[in-house]
């Protein structure tokens, strides 16, 4: 897409413009990596949310799946594992979960598909650019 990707730290999330760190991109492979960050490592989850909104970052966790469009839809996500792990939760838990983050937090949810996440994080990155 004729950017050069630069391999660094950064202070929150996976991808920013190195001349525009206003926003920040944190990529999620899928649905299960969120419960994993929310349930599992929630602490360092939250941490990390905290951290971006202290320091005037907007966070956007995109997640990776091609049924999912907004944030509403997790409501009916269905986890598989709740057939087998009692400490499985449901889209609806989830959904909660994820409300009460991006409302204590900023953090923003947004969905895409795997083919074209390259393509919208560089879309976020740019939107935010241009409104500052």
């Amino acid at each position: 897409m004729g950017y050069k990707v630069e391999r660094t730290k950064i202070y929150c999330g996976d991808y920013t413009f190195p001349t525009n760190q206003s926003i920040c991109v944190d990529t999620k492979k899928d649905m299960n990596e969120v419960e994993g960050n929310l349930i599992h490592d929630h602490e360092r989850f939250k941490a990390e949310c905290i951290r971006a909104k202290e320091a005037g970052i907007k966070l956007v966790i995109l997640i990776q799946d091609p049924k999912l469009k907004v944030l509403g839809d997790v409501f009916t996500w269905f986890n598989v594992r709740t057939k087998w792990s009692p400490k499985a939760v449901t889209g609806r838990q989830l959904a909660k979960m994820m409300y009460t983050m991006q409302d204590r937090y900023g953090v923003e949810f947004q969905f895409t598909t795997k083919s074209n996440v390259g393509k919208r994080i560089i879309e976020i990155l740019r939107s935010e650019s241009n409104a500052n």
